[in-house]
């Protein structure tokens, strides 16, 4: 693997870059694999962080996380149902470092509104979601439409009821000023913190490359700006070595914006890199691939001192509506009576949200285009619900509700969206399970049963392993 010269030249007198180390990492060809357990499924899995060791051949524990784990190999993660049933995402692991700043800044006990503003595939959102507290909100947005429905996907899979997926250009925040609590800008960058598990995309580097996203890279900061609030915390990173998207935008940051730099504590056997930036010595913090297992990485975090508070109205026209009191006793039967949600109708879906959320809800809906908000129950045909995937993928069933068990290669079969063969069940709508852990609906009729796994989400490769 050639690395760029003009990369390798720009990171000299860089703290914790050593050339010769950091190509001999890059030549080496090692890959290192990690997934990020979800806390809320991993309860309900039969078996326990068992079942995972079982699934996934983990080899230790990522350290600035709580439910991170290396991997000793790569597995065909597709053919694995607990991956499809949400248990886990695979996440690179340098990026979980994002846990340590909002535990170091926030106090996540609390009700947090939190934005991930460039939030696709959906890594940082699934594990913000994971860390904030039931009664806190979090809004996940993605500008380009593609990218939108695969965060829509996995924060769907991953269960949270209290996430919003938005699809809106960053100036629409600007109508939201002084909402959100927390803004957390995993910003486009070039690239180079990943040359070593996607070396094509060295071809695509260049000095130009890194103006050219430095200056993408401030004009998210600067649009987003407005949203967070006074004593709100901006936690920035980049997947990218070079100093135009890492420290300088640091100094950027804070001669452009009321902000203070918010230094964070580190373990001296993680060996992360605590760098500062040139003019206003800003901390930031460097992951190197020849010092840490991991990839590339820089992350910075900054509190607001300017701004004030957000302050609710009521929009006059409330794009989502209660749902009738008819759609409630309807629905409820469905779900667990202690989840604390209120349910909603948009269009002809009913959406289940936290109750604690409302004003969040009607504020985020009034002002930005929603693709996703909290549980989709489903709809109702007649008195009867036709339940959504969403609601499979939650935690908030009701615990008689009807389930089928599947061993690994029904499970997969039904992941095809293929014919399910069930000798045994009753009629009418079933849950199918894998290791207690939902997958989806099926409707089992006399003589067949129909399957609604998601037909954009299904398994199109044949095989198990």
């Amino acid at each position: 693997m050639d690395l760029p010269v003009a990369l390798l030249q720009s990171l000299e007198g860089v703290p914790g870059y050593h050339r010769e180390a950091f190509e001999a990492v890059h030549r080496s060809g090692e890959q290192v694999t990690s997934v990020r357990v979800n806390p809320a499924k991993a309860s309900l899995l039969a078996g326990g962080l068992e079942t995972y060791r079982i699934s996934l051949p983990v080899s230790g524990k990522i350290p600035w996380t709580d439910n991170g784990y290396y991997l000793q190999e790569r597995p065909f993660f597709t053919f694995d149902p607990l991956l499809h049933a949400g248990a886990y995402y695979v996440q690179e692991a340098s990026s979980m470092f994002v846990e340590q700043a909002m535990r170091q800044t926030l106090d996540l006990n609390q009700s947090l509104r939190v934005l991930d503003g460039c939030a696709a595939p959906g890594g940082k959102s699934t594990h913000l979601q994971s860390l904030i507290s039931a009664d806190s909100l979090l809004v996940s947005n993605e500008v380009i439409k593609s990218r939108a429905s695969i965060l829509e996907e996995n924060l769907v899979k991953w269960g949270g009821a209290n996430v919003m997926v938005t699809n809106n250009d960053p100036a629409d925040f600007s109508s939201l000023e002084n909402f959100f609590d927390v803004l957390v800008i995993d910003a486009p960058c070039s690239g180079s913190g990943l040359f070593r598990r996607e070396p094509e995309a060295i071809a695509e580097w260049s000095p130009h490359a890194v103006q050219l996203c430095s200056q993408r890279q401030q004009r998210i900061l600067a649009d987003y700006y407005p949203s967070l609030a006074e004593d709100g915390t901006l936690i920035y990173s980049t997947c990218s070595y070079s100093q135009e998207e890492d420290e300088q935008i640091i100094d950027w940051l804070l001669n452009n914006f009321e902000l203070e730099s918010l230094p964070l504590q580190l373990q001296a056997d993680w060996n992360i890199v605590e760098v500062q930036s040139p003019e206003r010595k800003g901390s930031g913090y460097r992951f190197f691939p020849d010092q840490v297992k991991g990839e590339g990485f820089f992350l910075a975090a900054f509190r607001k001192k300017d701004g004030g508070q957000f302050h609710y109205r009521a929009p006059k026209k409330p794009k989502v509506q209660k749902a009738s009191k008819g759609e409630v006793a309807a629905v409820m039967p469905w779900l667990n009576q202690d989840a604390g949600i209120q349910l909603w109708k948009q269009q002809e879906q009913l959406l289940a949200f936290p109750a604690l959320l409302e004003q969040e809800l009607l504020v985020v809906a009034d002002n930005l285009y929603v693709r996703h908000a909290g549980i989709t129950v489903g709809k109702l045909a007649g008195q009867q619900l036709v339940p959504d995937h969403s609601l499979a993928m939650s935690t908030l069933l009701h615990p008689s509700t009807v389930a089928v068990s599947l061993k690994k290669e029904d499970a997969l079969q039904y992941l095809r969206k293929e014919q399910v063969i069930l000798s045994d069940a009753p009629t009418g709508w079933a849950l199918v399970k894998y290791e207690n852990l939902p997958l989806g609906w099926v409707k089992v009729l006399p003589n067949r049963v129909n399957n609604y796994y998601p037909s954009n989400w299904r398994i199109l490769k044949s095989g198990s392993n």
